[in-house]
C-alpha cells in the first residue's frame, strides 16, 4: 500500500515516465543514479513497477499497461483485456447494464465492462489489491463508471444490479488449485451468487471436470491466439446445459450439438488439430463432422479426413508421409527432404519435441511438422505441412 501511495505522488509519477523504458539490465546502474535524488524507497518502487508494466504488456497492451498500477500477482491472474473485451460485449449483448464484480483483481475486468458502457461495483477484500483497482479506474478515465470497495465478496449485497461476474482466486499457498471447492470464494458460493441474480458469468480454470458443472449453467471454453486462457459458466443466457467453444481473435464460437463421438478411421491425407478451446469443450465431434473425417484413435483429438475443408476451429495439415515410431527412419526422410524447419507436435507419445528435434538435427531450407502419436493403438509418426 505504501508502494502504491508513493506512486500515486505526484513525484511518483514522474518518476515513473522516467524509468518506463528501463531494460533490466540497467536497473542497478539507473538506481544508483537516481537514488542521488530521490528517496531509496521510491525509487525501488518505480523500477518495480516499470517492471510490471512491461509484463502486463502482454495481457493488456503497451498504452493500457503503460498507465496501470499492478501488482506481481495481478499481472499473473488477470484476465487477457481482450479476453475480458469478449466477456463484457456478451454481458452488454444480453442487456446487462450494471455488474457486481466479485473478487476483482486489479480491475482488468471492470476495466472492459466499464468501457462495454457497462457500471461496475469491484469488490475485493485485500486492502493493496482494491486500492490497485482503483487507481487503475482512475488512471484510464474510468472512475465515474467503476466503484471499487474493499469487502468480502460473501457479504455485499448484490441485488441492484443486473449480472454478477466472479473470478474466484485459483491460486493458494502452494502454486494453483485444481478442486474447484478449494477455490476462493469456493465454485459452490460462486454458483449460488449466481443463480441469485438475473445474469451471471463465473471465470474458472478451463480444465474444470465436465460433471462439476451446473445444470443451470451453459459453459464456454475461451481461447485466443490458439492458446486456452479460461472457462466461464454463464446463468442467465436462456440455454442451460449449451455447451460452445470460442476462438478470439474473432469471436468465432462453436455450438455443441450433442454429438456421438467420431468413429475411428484409416488415416486419410489430411489431419486436423482442434483449437484447445474445441478440445477442453468436448466438441471434437462437430469438427469431425464439419471436416469429414473420424478420429485416428478413440483416446487422441487428431482428426483425419480425405478433402481438405479448412475450418477456423482445427488447424489443417497435408500428410506426405507415414511411419512407425523409428528416429532412424525420420532422420533419414529428413534428410532426404532437405528438412531444416522442424515443428514437432505430439498426442500420445511420451517423446519430447526438443529431444527428437537434437536427434534427428534437421538441415536445410525446407520446413516440415512431425506428429507423433498414436494410430490405432500403434505408435506413429505422420509428416505433413499446414494447409494454405
Amino acid at each position: 500500500m505504501n508502494d502504491l501511495a508513493l506512486l500515486l505522488s505526484p513525484e511518483g509519477r514522474a518518476l515513473l515516465d522516467e524509468v518506463r523504458d528501463t531494460e533490466p539490465a540497467r536497473e542497478l546502474a539507473v538506481a544508483t543514479r537516481l537514488r542521488r535524488d530521490h528517496p531509496a524507497e521510491l525509487v525501488s518502487a518505480a523500477l518495480g513497477q516499470a517492471r510490471l508494466r512491461q509484463r502486463a504488456a502482454a495481457k493488456f497492451g503497451a498504452e493500457d499497461a503503460g498507465r496501470m498500477f499492478f501488482t506481481p500477482n495481478g499481472v499473473e491472474q488477470s484476465t487477457r483485456a481482450s479476453v475480458a473485451a469478449y466477456r463484457a460485449g456478451r454481458l452488454r449483448e444480453l442487456g446487462v447494464t450494471s455488474v457486481a464484480d466479485l473478487c476483482c483483481g486489479i480491475g482488468g475486468d471492470a476495466i472492459a465492462l466499464a468501457r462495454a458502457g457497462i457500471r461496475v461495483l469491484a469488490v475485493d477484500r485485500d486492502p493493496v489489491t482494491a486500492a490497485t483497482a482503483r487507481a487503475n479506474a482512475e488512471a484510464l478515465g474510468l472512475a465515474g463508471l467503476i466503484e471499487v470497495r474493499e469487502a468480502d465478496v460473501t457479504e455485499v449485497d448484490t441485488a441492484g444490479y443486473d449480472a454478477v461476474f466472479v473470478d474466484p482466486a485459483r491460486r493458494g499457498g502452494r502454486g494453483r488449485v485444481f478442486d474447484p471447492e478449494a477455490y476462493s470464494p469456493p465454485l459452490s458460493w460462486a454458483v449460488g451468487a449466481a443463480l441469485a441474480a438475473p445474469r451471471a458469468a463465473l471465470k474458472i480454470a478451463p480444465g474444470i471436470p465436465h460433471e462439476v458443472v451446473p445444470a443451470a449453467a451453459e459453459a464456454e471454453w475461451i481461447s485466443d491466439g490458439g492458446d486456452v486462457k479460461e472457462a466461464v459458466l454463464w446463468f442467465g443466457t436462456g440455454a442451460p446445459g449449451a455447451v460452445r467453444a470460442t476462438l478470439l481473435p474473432g469471436p468465432r464460437t462453436l455450438l455443441g450439438r450433442g454429438l456421438p463421438d467420431p468413429a475411428v478411421r484409416p488415416v486419410g491425407r489430411y489431419l486436423y488439430e482442434p483449437d484447445g478451446a474445441v478440445i477442453r469443450a468436448h466438441l471434437v465431434a462437430e469438427v469431425a463432422e464439419e471436416v469429414g473425417g473420424g478420429l485416428l484413435d478413440p483416446t487422441i483429438a487428431y482428426v483425419t479426413a480425405d478433402e481438405p475443408r479448412p475450418t477456423p476451429y482445427a488447424t489443417g495439415y497435408e500428410i506426405t508421409d507415414r511411419l512407425p515410431f523409428n528416429v532412424k527412419k525420420l532422420k533419414a526422410l529428413l534428410r532426404e527432404r532437405e528438412v531444416g524447419t522442424l515443428t514437432v507436435k505430439k498426442r500420445g507419445s511420451a517423446v519430447e519435441p526438443e529431444e527428437l528435434r537434437r536427434k534427428v538435427r534437421p538441415q536445410g531450407p525446407n520446413a516440415a511438422t512431425v506428429f507423433l502419436t498414436r494410430v490405432a493403438g500403434a505408435p506413429t509418426m505422420l509428416i505433413g505441412r499446414p494447409l494454405r
